[in-house]
């Protein structure tokens, strides 16, 4: 095949002496026994999407290697000296269970300490929301955790924080790009100062703990505790280096391992994929769970930032709920223990995102405080906490399975949220109620909201040109209608507007720009359309909705609202 000159002239850089011969040999071997993938490994250079940086592992500018991640590091140097000249400049860094992050982790070390850093580096695996606590907890200026999240094995990632303990935003995250994509690989300093990096662990993990317990607990009797049957595993990731303590701290001593994931895998063997949001991932645990009768069936993902919950439905079956189902459930619960402590004034908000539930809004109405929208990933709400300092921040989630609870840390946190649920399940449990009866209550007090989501991988080249493609097509011809339904507005992300279809006007909408559309139908059914910011993914969100007078009723209405859904899917063709 004919590979674009501007690809060519890319892996001839990297065949260049500033690259080591390992590199230039895999290169050399690629040339000639695989073409297309020296075209993917170098067709682009890997950006920061909502996650960070995050791609599979080899050479190339498409790639995670010691060089993009090097040149990302030095660049991140260069970008702290600026910002916080004539300051020591310290930060910390975790990585994750991933093939090859204890040895990236030490490169990323390397280069910042070489830069005259002061580096706190975990001692081995850590997870994801330990590491943003930690860059409060030590008073850095910015942190990295080297995670790819649930992706498959191959893949490794970046991610940055700023001081604050959230995700970089802007305008850090542009500018540093600017800065990473000015720097040429020459430019990286390798040669650690070992005298600036020092290495943490037990002592942060404590101190992680109590902010848990003092964040997540809610008087909860004792009897309670020990009477819950939970079934836990960390789908062979980080949060068994905290989640066992904490509950055990807690008094939670009902707690069921599963063995066989106990232990830090980055090949994943026992799951097709160490994703919560996918039923097969949980099946070993819910497995376990129907051996031992348990209550509630709790596995986080790799960096243990995400969480997937299995409850016992009416008829006894254990049940995965969704991420918008386990984010109402826990909020519900926030808000109604600060109203009995009587820490509600108007002075609080709750925060979501634009593809998650309404059902948000409706509980934040009900208390009186306002529940913030933001952008899909969590820096943004985490960025609400430093954008409205006069507001305290209870606790926010989005559809992807991630939680964050209060502001100790500053992305979603399965540890402590796993603790937050065992609190809300042991007490259901002990007035003979559960966390499934628990949920239709919510949807007979706020209205019984059903979310949907499909996912279309399109991989390589021609698959980015596909999902591009699609997106100009929803832009371009807009659907009027939809399952009968009339579209009464469609929000832009990308051109910052939204327009109503039946009177032509249009408004400016105020969130960063970003690559969204969204389709609201007049029976406040609402359709989202969003290609991923770190998978080779199209991702279609619905959510319908209806009146649910009776928890009788529950079965009748939701096989309404799945035929809703299902015919939506089939006239867009998604099926």
């Amino acid at each position: 095949m004919e590979i674009e000159k501007s690809i060519l002239d890319k892996v001839n850089v990297w065949l260049s002496p500033v690259f080591d011969t390992e590199t230039q040999d895999a290169i050399k071997d690629m040339m000639t026994s695989s073409p297309k993938e020296l075209e993917d490994s170098f067709y682009r250079n890997l950006e920061f999407g909502t996650g960070g940086m995050r791609g599979i592992m080899g050479p190339g500018t498409n790639r995670i290697n010691k060089y993009t991640l090097g040149k990302a590091t030095q660049g991140l140097s260069d970008y702290l000296h600026t910002n916080f000249p004539n300051q020591e400049i310290k930060i910390a860094i975790a990585y994750d269970c991933r093939n090859n992050s204890d040895v990236l982790s030490k490169i990323v070390a390397d280069v910042f300490s070489a830069n005259g850093i002061k580096v706190y580096l975990f001692e081995e695996l850590r997870p994801t929301p330990e590491l943003s606590f930690a860059v409060k907890y030590l008073n850095c200026q910015a942190g990295i955790v080297l995670t790819a999240s649930h992706n498959p094995p191959e893949y490794n990632g970046y991610k940055v924080y700023w001081e604050d303990g959230g995700q970089l935003v802007p305008p850090h995250d542009k500018a540093l790009i600017e800065v990473i994509e000015a720097l040429e690989y020459s430019a990286i300093k390798f040669d650690a100062n070992e005298s600036l990096i020092e290495i943490i662990g037990h002592d942060i993990d404590v101190e992680f703990i109590k902010s848990s317990l003092v964040n997540a607990s809610f008087n909860t009797a004792p009897e309670a505790k020990t009477d819950l049957k939970i079934v836990y595993t960390p789908l062979h990731g980080t949060s068994v280096k905290l989640i066992p303590d904490l509950l055990e701290d807690a008094g939670y001593s009902n707690v069921h391992l599963v063995a066989e994931q106990a232990v830090p895998n980055g090949n994943f063997p026992t799951v097709k994929s160490p994703n919560p949001e996918e039923p097969e991932a949980l099946s070993m645990a819910v497995e376990l769970a129907d051996q031992l009768d348990a209550d509630v069936v709790i596995g986080t993902d790799p960096d243990a930032d995400r969480l997937g919950v299995a409850v016992r439905n009416g008829n006894g079956i254990m049940t995965l709920l969704n991420g918008n189902q386990t984010m109402v459930l826990m909020t519900e619960f926030l808000l109604n223990e600060w109203q009995k402590q009587g820490k509600l004034n108007s002075k609080q908000f709750i925060g979501s995102t634009i593809v998650s539930t309404p059902m948000m809004q409706e509980l934040a109405s009900a208390y009186g405080l306002e529940c913030k929208v933001g952008l899909t990933g969590f820096k943004w709400i985490a960025k609400m906490i430093v954008d409205f300092p006069e507001l305290e921040f209870i606790g926010g989630g989005e559809e992807s399975f991630g939680y964050m609870v209060g502001d100790a840390v500053r992305d979603k946190d399965a540890v402590t949220s796993t603790l937050l649920l065992c609190e809300i399940a042991a007490q259901a449990k002990a007035k003979a109620s559960s966390l499934y009866q628990e949920l239709l209550k919510l949807y007979v007090k706020y209205g019984f909201y059903k979310e949907y989501l499909i996912s279309i991988t399109k991989k390589g080249i021609e698959g980015a040109a596909e999902i591009k493609q699609m997106m100009i097509s929803l832009r371009e011809n807009p659907l009027k209608e939809i399952n009968g339904q009339r579209v009464l507005m469609v929000e832009d992300y990308q051109s910052s507007t939204a327009k109503n279809l039946l009177s032509g006007e249009e408004e400016a909408l105020t969130l960063p720009k970003s690559d969204v559309l969204i389709y609201y139908l007049e029976d406040g059914t609402k359709i989202c359309a969003r290609p991923s910011g770190t998978e080779p993914k199209i991702k279609f969100y619905f959510s319908v909705n209806d009146k649910l007078d009776d928890v009788k009723n529950f079965k009748e209405v939701e096989a309404s609202l799945d035929q809703k859904i299902k015919n939506i899917i089939q006239e867009m063709n998604l099926n």
